[in-house]
């Protein structure tokens, strides 16, 4: 059988007891290293769950599914995911294959960014849909995920923001000569994704938000040093949050004041905080 195991958000500890015991049954163990990432390395997991993991990169996952099922209509096979084994579509589509070799699987839930995301203070039910973003290149400046935050802006509805990572992506210049050589990972920041949205409204010049939006920073969230900051997006420009990952949230105009009183202390500036919610967000929803 095929196993996909949620992982959790942190560390090595953050894996359910269900999951624990798939794991140490499994004939093979496969951790996804692309879609998101722990904050622990491989060798921090396998001491803990007493098994060797075998890493699974973007190319194994979408070119060699078949590694990665063989003989699982036989054996055990453990395919851990971080946070949820839901919260990428890859994660289907390895299922939608297994189901065509007639493999049986199921999956064992865990916690992820699409719900953890509540420590922030905002409630789950005010979120709308959730968008990514990728980091920018002088050439390449994607904003398909604008008019999903229109949509949501619209309804006044919060738009969490999953934000690029980039693990084992191949050196373009050196590919080109005929050699793969990876580039070191990259994990986009706070301040880089807030940038980037004033870069696309600057763009698209359609008032969906503005630098006086405001916006929460997430950094490492389940996890102890979990970081939270709160700011207009001209504000979070300049944050530090610390190290990755990191999530950002766009506030909606259906706000409570639940949500005010819990926000406001982790704000850069609580008087700019004050204005700007008095004069945008309270009562608009």
């Amino acid at each position: 059988m095929l196993y996909l195991v949620g992982l959790g958000l942190a560390d090595e500890t953050d894996i359910t007891v269900k999951g624990l015991d798939v794991v140490k049954k499994a004939e093979r163990v496969y951790l996804e290293a692309y879609t998101a990432v722990l904050l622990v390395d491989k060798e921090q997991l396998e001491a803990f769950y007493g098994r060797s993991v075998i890493i699974a990169d973007r190319e194994m996952v979408e070119s060699s599914s078949d590694t990665i099922l063989a003989d699982a209509d036989k054996v055990d096979v453990a395919f851990l995911v971080v946070g949820d084994p839901f919260g990428a579509t890859t994660h289907t589509d390895l299922l939608l294959r297994a189901r065509a070799l007639n493999i049986a699987y199921t999956s064992i839930p865990n916690a992820s960014i699409l719900s953890a995301i509540g420590a922030c203070g905002l409630q789950l039910y005010n979120f709308g849909q959730t968008v990514s973003m990728v980091f920018f290149t002088e050439t390449w400046k994607p904003s398909s995920f604008y008019d999903r935050v229109k949509e949501n802006v619209q309804i006044g509805l919060h738009t969490l923001i999953l934000l690029d990572i980039k693990v084992k992506e191949p050196n373009l210049d050196m590919l080109a000569r005929g050699k793969i050589v990876y580039e070191q990972p990259r994990y986009m920041s706070v301040a880089t994704c807030a940038s980037q949205m004033l870069e696309v409204e600057e763009e698209r010049k359609e008032a969906v938000y503005g630098p006086r939006s405001l916006a929460v920073g997430a950094a490492r969230v389940g996890a102890k040093d979990q970081t939270f900051v709160v700011g207009t997006l001209e504000e979070l420009c300049d944050v530090d949050v610390g190290k990755p990952l990191h999530s950002v949230v766009l506030l909606g105009r259906r706000t409570h004041d639940l949500e005010r009183e819990y926000l406001r202390d982790f704000a850069v500036n609580q008087k700019t905080f004050d204005e700007v919610w008095e004069n945008d967000y309270a009562g608009k929803g």
